[in-house]
């Protein structure tokens, strides 16, 4: 039987993702006991206005490229607000544990930087993590050899030009075949051609750069007062584990008394949607 003092997961997604992609998982942990709840950050999910013609077949890239953005004027603090009110709703239940993957971590570590009263773990499943301001300006001194970059060159909508946004043209690669390669490559090399199909469905067109601002770097007197897990993916090929290493090195710089508990799986970048047995083998253990 749950007891109070039970944790509960909660999720961040990453770039372009939303609640749906963690629903795998989700079901996995219920499996073994575990309460967990998948955050829409602003401007994603099923709520969020996407542009129709993203969806519509056969595309039509001109009105995609005309269509406005759910993410327009959202920023970092919008995540963090509406993270720390989920937040704060769960706090009666137990313990939470944040989550994030990719381009999520920025707004994991907003949120501990904002209240790491509320927050008693949080994970970073090969998600950014930044410590530095330099890291934001700078080019990083490690060999980033990601197969993403390339393969989100050949989505990126033209002329779409929404300040802030980035426009990725995901259901496009259904009807490339040599682009679908590609993306799984990048993205989910672990999974079958069918579970990619079900990922890139899930996809939202929009990815908000604006997170990528200050309140996202760590903070020793908040952030790193509070328990932090990295979980490594060495198969991952949108954040290699270079990358990755190179980020657990510099927060453990600026944290030497907290440093990150380090655990590595043979997974993807998105394995957690192809193969979420492992990752909440791991997520229960930590627990």
């Amino acid at each position: 039987m749950r007891t109070i003092s039970d944790p509960t997961f909660v999720f961040v997604p990453g770039g372009s993702s939303n609640a749906r992609a963690w629903g795998p998982l989700q079901n996995e942990l219920a499996l073994r006991g575990h309460r967990s709840y998948a955050v829409d950050l602003p401007g994603h999910g099923d709520r969020a206005d996407h542009p129709a013609a993203y969806y519509r077949q056969p595309q039509d890239l001109t009105a995609l490229a005309a269509a406005p953005s759910p993410m327009r004027g959202l920023t970092l603090q919008d995540n963090v607000r509406h993270v720390v009110d989920v937040l704060h709703r769960l706090a009666a239940s137990g313990p939470l544990v944040l989550a994030g993957n990719s381009f999520g971590g920025l707004t994991v570590t907003a949120v501990a930087n904002a209240v790491p009263e509320l927050v008693d773990r949080v994970v970073y499943l090969s998600a950014l993590c930044l410590s530095d301001r330099a890291m934001l300006t700078e080019k990083w001194d490690v060999v980033d050899d990601n197969l993403l970059d390339a393969a989100v060159a050949r989505i990126a909508v033209p002329g779409a030009g929404i300040p802030g946004v980035a426009r990725l043209n995901w259901r496009g690669a259904h009807a490339d075949p040599d682009l679908f390669a590609q993306l799984k490559a990048a993205v989910m090399a672990d999974s079958t051609d069918h579970q990619y199909r079900m990922l890139l469905d899930s996809l939202d067109p929009d990815e908000n750069h604006a997170v990528l601002k200050e309140g996202a770097l760590v903070r020793a007197e908040a952030w790193g007062c509070v328990p932090h897990t990295f979980v490594r993916l060495s198969e991952d090929m949108s954040i290699p584990p270079a990358v990755q290493d190179y980020m657990i090195r510099k927060a453990d710089e600026l944290t030497p008394a907290n440093p990150f508990e380090v655990h590595t799986l043979a997974a993807s970048h998105v394995g957690y949607f192809s193969r979420p047995e492992i990752f909440a083998d791991l997520l229960a253990g930590l627990v």
